[in-house]
Formats: C-alpha cells, sequence, structure tokens
C-alpha cells in the first residue's frame, strides 16, 4: 500500500517532489504565500494531475480536525508529515540576539500543533542550522518536549549538508526525524548513509561540483580558467590543470524558452565590475576601480557578494537571494551577470521541467527556501523503509 504524507509549510514543493519519487503520496499541502503555492498548483496539481488538497492560506487559520476527516483519515494512519517552517528567525546571519521572540519561530510549535492532530507514524522538519543555537534553545527544546509528551521518540535532530547527498551545493541544514514511540526499534536506521564525499577523502563519488549545472564551457574560457585560477591558485602543473579541467561535469545548455531562464539585468557600470572580477573570484578579486565603498578600506565581511560562482566545488548555499549578485556569490562563472534562476533552481536539484511562478523576486524566494527534491527523496525513502521494517 502507497504511504501517505502531508507537506506542511509547502513552498514550492521541493518536500512533496522527493516524496513523489520516492514513491509516496502527498494527500494535501498547506501554503501561505501566493505564488509558491501557484507554483506547487502548476507542478503537481496540473502537470502531474497529483490529487494532492492544496490549502493556499496561514496554517494558524486552517481547522485541523476539519482537514483530517476531509481527507478522511483516521487518528493514527497518517504515515508522513513533512514540513520546513519559516526559518527566517532562526537565520544564522542574524547576529547577537536578533530573531528571538520572532513571531515566525512559534510556526514550528504550529507545526507539532498538526502533528498532535494527525498522530503520524513519523514525521520530520527541515530548518536552517541557526535552530540549535544557544538563543533559540527554548523553541527547541519545547518542541522536542512536546513531541515527547505526545508519544514520539526523535531518532535524528542535527545537521545534514546537501553536498554528501550527491546535490551541488554546500546546504547545511537541520532535520529533526521523530517516530511514534510504539513503532519504534531498535534497527530504525536515519539519516542514510552519505552518497557523496570529500575528494580528498580517497572515496568515490565525489561531491558535485557547480560546473554541474552550466552549460559546456567555451575553449577560450576554458584556457583562461587553466591559466588564470588552477595554475595559480592551485599551484598545479598545465598538464594537472588540463586534466582538473576534463574531469569536471557540465550541465546542458539552457532552453531558450524556458521561462526560469532570466537573470537580473545589470547596469553598464556592474557589467563593468563583473568583467573585472577573476574566474572563480570573489568580490576582493575586483580592481580597485570597481572596489564598493563599503568594501574598501580593509573591509573583510561579505567576501562572497557579487563573487563568481566557483566551478570545481559545490556552489555556496543558493538563499532567496539568488537571483541578485548583491547578496552572495551569485555571479555567472564566466558570463557578466547573475546566474539564472533556471541555475539557481538545478543547484537545488529541481529538474528543468519544474516551472516557478510569480515574479523573478518571488521565483528566488521558492528557490532558496526549497528543500532540494533529490535530497527529499533520500531522506524519505529511508523513512519509508523504517516504516516498511516496523509493519
Amino acid at each position: 500500500m502507497q504511504l501517505k504524507a502531508i507537506d506542511l509549510f509547502a513552498g514550492a514543493g521541493g518536500f512533496t517532489l522527493g516524496a513523489y519519487e520516492a514513491g509516496v503520496d502527498v494527500v494535501a499541502a498547506i501554503e501561505l504565500d501566493k505564488s509558491a503555492s501557484n507554483t506547487y498548483r502548476l507542478n503537481f496539481i496540473e502537470e502531474k494531475k497529483i490529487g494532492v488538497k492544496l490549502i493556499n492560506d496561514d496554517i494558524n487559520q486552517v481547522n485541523l480536525s476539519k482537514l483530517r476527516e476531509d481527507l478522511n483519515l483516521q487518528i493514527g494512519e497518517l504515515d508522513l508529515i513533512l514540513g520546513g517552517p519559516p526559518c527566517q528567525g532562526f537565520s544564522t546571519h542574524r547576529i547577537k540576539d536578533s530573531g528571538v521572540d520572532d513571531p515566525r519561530n512559534s510556526l514550528l510549535l504550529r507545526y507539532f500543533e498538526v502533528v498532535h492532530e494527525f498522530r503520524p507514524k513519523s514525521f520530520l522538519v527541515e530548518n536552517v542550522s541557526g535552530l540549535l543555537w544557544k538563543r533559540h534553545a527554548e523553541y527547541l527544546e519545547k518542541f522536542l518536549m512536546l513531541a515527547k509528551s505526545e508519544g514520539y521518540e526523535i531518532k535524528f535532530c542535527n545537521i545534514l549538508n546537501a553536498k554528501d547527498y550527491g546535490i551541488p551545493q554546500n546546504r547545511k541544514r537541520v532535520f529533526i526525524y521523530g517516530v511514534r514511540i510504539d513503532l519504534s526499534h531498535p534497527n530504525i536506521f536515519f539519516p542514510p548513509k552519505p552518497t557523496h564525499f570529500s575528494p580528498n577523502s580517497g572515496m568515490l563519488p565525489t561531491w558535485k561540483t557547480a560546473s554541474s549545472v552550466f552549460e559546456p564551457m567555451p575553449e577560450d574560457i576554458a584556457k583562461r580558467y587553466i591559466h588564470e585560477y588552477f595554475i595559480p591558485k592551485l599551484k598545479v602543473s598545465k598538464l594537472q590543470a588540463y586534466e582538473i579541467l576534463n574531469s569536471l561535469e557540465f550541465g546542458k545548455a539552457l532552453q531558450e524558452n524556458d521561462p526560469c531562464n532570466i537573470h537580473m539585468q545589470p547596469s553598464a557600470k556592474m557589467i563593468e565590475r563583473f568583467a573585472d572580477t577573476k574566474l572563480n573570484g570573489s568580490r576582493e578579486d575586483a580592481g580597485e576601480k570597481h572596489r564598493l565603498k563599503c568594501h574598501s578600506n580593509g573591509y573583510e565581511g561579505h567576501k562572497d557578494v557579487y563573487g563568481r560562482i566557483i566551478i570545481d566545488q559545490p556552489s555556496n548555499t543558493i538563499t532567496t537571494g539568488c537571483n541578485n549578485p548583491s547578496k552572495g556569490r551569485f555571479v555567472h562563472p564566466w558570463l557578466n551577470h547573475g546566474i539564472t534562476l533556471r541555475h539557481a533552481a538545478r543547484l537545488q536539484s529541481f529538474p528543468d521541467n519544474f516551472i516557478f511562478c510569480g515574479s523573478a523576486t518571488n521565483q528566488a524566494k521558492q528557490i532558496g527556501n526549497a528543500v532540494p527534491p533529490k535530497l527529499s527523496t533520500i531522506l524519505i525513502k529511508q523513512i519509508c523503509l523504517n516504516l516498511k521494517n516496523t509493519n
């Protein structure tokens, strides 16, 4: 029998896509943001013809008992609840005690109210790594206390990095996996073992590099990488440099009619600045002529802003500002503009046929907030195996 799940704070549907690929039937999804809800509807209800009940509303306003009745689910029948509550309040980018008592943090507790109503066999929460910071301990401890008092055993509450599971991105996130105590047993296994490894580990396969989402590199650009980056920066011979470059995986060229094949249009001055930024370079590599005033006089912070994506490593974390080079290392590896929304979606492991709705800013927000679908699939498959072993 196909397992059933609900996706809370569903966003564009990264968790849902992972569940779909894992063979799990997502029967309901709740998402407040209209653009994200439209994206979810387009890709799952209209394109995949999935009979999911999509609720575009504030989760605090949803009548949970009525929802359970509408889904024809008995208490304890649901297999899995998924969800990534809005994480801005827990962000590691916030300084000092910023984010403490942010009203969005209470949504983490609302998540457990849904768990309480449905009493699923298991649940999986995703959030930013800042959730584990001391200043947010009250919220996490309360969540864990509620889980225990309602009869759930927390099998995992820690950070996973997407690059360890074949996602071409250095993305650390907290995952909390709980199992109903009557179904818990010593052989439950989570998280799954990593599938990809550091190049220095001697293990294969190695982390997927950011190059894998970009179009094949022109020959003249390849020569520049050899002489401007690999030889001087990595201290290797010309032959070794070519071996490194030739070992990199590249993706398909973007389709011109892809509605997500768009990027922020830079000003003439910014084009000059990008042209002056070395391959694999950061803001510090732009000449003094193009150095921003706020980054002059020895300022050491925010080195990634206006930086180019580094092609021979997993990319930096894709955030909600991924379409804006001023928000991070989001400049195309060799072209003089930011990465496209499709590049960002690929770095999150979304397939090219997944279309995002809304303005470019809306789409970037959806992409940056999503759980990478391929990581979701790996995690959910393991949960399914755990439930199968329990049954």
